[in-house]
């Protein structure tokens, strides 16, 4: 069974995500959305409400699975017996810093293939950071998320 992880913060999830989840179920067994959980990081959703926007999109099951960690990503693929990662890629700069995390996954996990889709280029401009600042503006999100999700992000939007 090929099974991958699609590992992220997911702070919010985009339209970008789903692109790659979409095009990625073409290519494996299983796909397990791996929303990481780094407590030094500060987050404008919490994993919890993280996890619930996503599985508004993809209900986990046999074909997807939505699972937070806070283990190395290359540990949670071990534990989960998935061989590959996938990942989207938008520009250059994504890739230099995925090809790094590609070498570092890939000795801590020799069984490790890592697996690089290309942005849909409607997709190309969307990130998570770009996302969280138009939420904390409350702007127009309908072009960067799901519909389901972006009504959810407003409702649920930390006090400032």
């Amino acid at each position: 069974m090929k099974i991958a992880v699609f590992p992220g913060s997911f702070d919010p999830f985009t339209n970008g995500h789903e692109d790659v989840i979409r095009r990625g179920i073409n290519l494996f067994d299983r796909i397990i959305i791996a929303i990481g959980n780094n407590r030094k990081k500060q987050y404008l959703f919490s994993l919890d409400q993280r996890k619930r926007f996503i599985e508004t999109i993809f209900p986990s099951g046999e074909k997807v699975h939505v699972e937070p960690f806070e283990t190395l990503t290359a540990t949670f693929c071990k534990e989960h017996n998935a061989t590959y990662i996938l990942r989207g890629l938008r520009n250059l700069m994504d890739f230099e810093y995925e090809k790094s995390l590609c070498y570092v996954n890939s000795q801590l996990n020799p069984d490790l293939e890592h697996v690089f889709l290309l942005t849909s280029p409607k997709y190309a401009v969307v990130s998570s950071s770009v996302v969280r600042d138009i939420v904390m503006s409350k702007g127009d999100l309908s072009f960067l998320v799901p519909k389901t999700i972006a009504q959810m992000l407003y409702s649920e939007m930390p006090e400032q």
